[in-house]
């Protein structure tokens, strides 16, 4: 009887294993069942994908066993998205790109072809023979300077261009830049105001690249703003150093500031429908890989203000 009594307890904890072990199972096949539907959710959102469709997410509790896998396909459909939308962007500048080359240089191309013509074959004579020659050269001229802005462009959005960043005195150096525009101010009868301080001014640059960047800028006013005074200044602050190319031209309208720097932009209104549109995009690129910045501000009838910033090196002033 005892031997009975023993067993009992040992019969209980048996059935009550096998319960737990037939519930477990239960839970597990449950469970493993839900991996599968979310395995196959998975599978034909990727299906889905495939054929063009981004914008699928997949849905998951934090619960879910699954669910970190979820995340991580939904971050790298959402890079995904952001790829294609970036590479239509893409497509489309670059047809507009070479829509604007066959316009911008057949065009000129066509009336350079059309004055040699007339000069060889005879059609004119004497000082309008030369008059000609002038200005098919000119219009050569014209070409050769927008084929070299398109040609820097592609450079830098093909990541070909390479930058020397060293430690410049910026003062000195903007000083000695300047030197070169003030002749064709005068000639241009454009008044001018220079304004660098004393003071050394030290900033991490690549040369080569803030040459490019002031002569976009003052070309720009030069060519474009109908100005008859330009102001350029070095300003030191605490962080940073701040050059500004102001002029007194034709205003930009306040629905086309906040797009001057978009390529191929062209303002209506604003100034000359000269150009390749591709000048200050560039300008904002150059800065930008240098770690700096550059701004615009216009307002009617006082002045446009590019605004060009650099940091300072830890030493800032000597």
């Amino acid at each position: 009887m005892d031997g009975v009594y023993m067993k009992l307890p040992v019969l209980v904890a048996v059935v009550v294993i096998a319960f737990i072990a037939v519930i477990s199972a239960l839970l597990i096949s449950r469970k493993m069942h839900n991996v599968k539907l979310k395995l196959n959710d998975i599978l034909e959102t990727l299906d889905d994908i495939t054929q063009g469709n981004s914008n699928r997410k997949i849905l998951a509790k934090p619960s879910d066993m699954t669910s970190m896998i979820c995340y991580k396909i939904n971050d790298i459909v959402l890079d995904f998205r952001k790829q294609v939308i970036d590479l239509k962007k893409a497509e489309k500048t670059n047809s507009q790109l070479m829509t604007s080359l066959s316009h911008d240089v057949r065009t000129p191309l066509t009336t350079l072809i059309g004055y040699l013509d007339a000069a060889q074959k005879g059609i004119v004579v004497g000082a309008e023979r030369e008059e000609y020659i002038e200005t098919a050269r000119l219009r050569a001229h014209d070409m050769k300077d927008y084929v070299d802005v398109l040609f820097e462009w592609f450079k830098l959005n093909s990541n070909e261009e390479t930058f020397t960043i060293r430690e410049v005195e910026l003062a000195e150096f903007t000083r000695n830049l300047l030197k070169d525009w003030i002749p064709i101010f005068e000639d241009n009868r454009l008044d001018f105001d220079i304004d660098v301080p004393e003071k050394r001014i030290k900033v991490n640059l690549d040369t080569d690249a803030y040459s490019r960047i002031m002569n976009n800028l003052i070309q720009n006013v030069v060519s474009h703003s109908r100005a008859t005074h330009v102001k350029i200044k070095v300003s030191l602050l605490t962080a940073d150093v701040m050059i500004s190319v102001a002029d007194d031209g034709k205003e930009i309208s306040k629905q086309d500031l906040p797009h001057v720097f978009e390529r191929l932009y062209k303002c209506d209104t604003a100034r000359s429908e000269k150009g390749s549109g591709l000048g200050l995009s560039i300008v904002q690129q150059l800065a930008e890989k240098m770690g700096g910045s550059i701004s615009v501000q216009s307002e009617t009838c006082q002045q446009t203000e590019f605004i060009v910033r650099f940091p300072l090196t830890d030493e800032k002033t000597c």
